[in-house]
């Protein structure tokens, strides 16, 4: 996806599953850390299962190193000292995304 997003949900880990046992593709990825969405269920979230990084490998997220991802987390506003989800809007808005090719 390209476009111009700002980030609308943080959380500091959760399971991510999805893709299709049929197709082969299914995943179920528990404690995924420093998650950030911008777009739909797109996000910027730490990878630990792979170091394949700058390669394609993901259903459309931004895989990172977890300490750049966990950077990025706290780097971006707004900032938040609890483990839960924050879903944020037009009063707290998230850091501004620029995706292009």
């Amino acid at each position: 996806v390209t476009g111009v997003f700002r980030i609308w949900a943080k959380v500091p880990s959760q399971t991510m599953e999805g893709g299709s046992r049929a197709a082969g593709d299914y995943y179920n990825l528990p404690g995924v850390q420093w998650v950030q969405y911008f777009y739909q269920d797109y996000s910027f979230h730490a990878a630990y299962w792979h170091n394949n990084f700058g390669t394609p490998m993901s259903h459309g997220c931004v895989n990172m190193r977890t300490e750049d991802a966990k950077w990025l987390y706290e780097w971006t506003e707004p900032h938040f000292d609890d483990a839960k989800w924050h879903v944020l809007d037009a009063k707290n808005p998230g850091a501004l995304v620029v995706v292009y090719q």
